[in-house]
């Protein structure tokens, strides 16, 4: 059974940080692709970040290049987001999700996904 479980949003004020994990079970975490999406109320998913197996190649959206990091530790199964410069409008539920191998920016490819972490960034 996979299992993907996010720890680490909260309450942070606009230009402060914040770094999300997501712990995985029930996978071969190398051979999965993961990445981090967020919605926020009344509107679509949106893609953030994406890493490979093997952190060969990383992917962000265009809004958060240069402010957010995606990594992963293979050994404790867990992939990261460190999140710094927080702005109001990053202020969504951010969901963790995996697919076999080769990433993507759709949360349509995507298998399996976490309950959501609240993030919310105060101006």
């Amino acid at each position: 059974q996979v299992q993907l479980v996010e720890s680490g949003g909260g309450l942070v004020q606009a230009g402060g940080s914040l770094r999300l994990s997501c712990a995985a079970s029930g996978l071969t975490f190398r051979n999965f692709a993961m990445a981090w999406f967020r919605q926020a109320p009344g509107k679509e998913r949106e893609f953030v970040a994406t890493i490979s197996g093997i952190a060969t190649t990383t992917y962000y959206a265009d809004s958060v290049k240069g402010r957010f990091t995606i990594s992963r530790v293979n050994a404790k199964n867990t992939v990261y987001l460190q999140m710094n410069s927080l702005e109001p409008e990053d202020t969504a539920v951010y969901y963790c999700a995996a697919k076999p191998f080769y990433g993507g920016t759709t949360s349509g490819e995507y298998d399996y996904w976490g309950q959501g972490t609240q993030v919310t960034v105060s101006s």
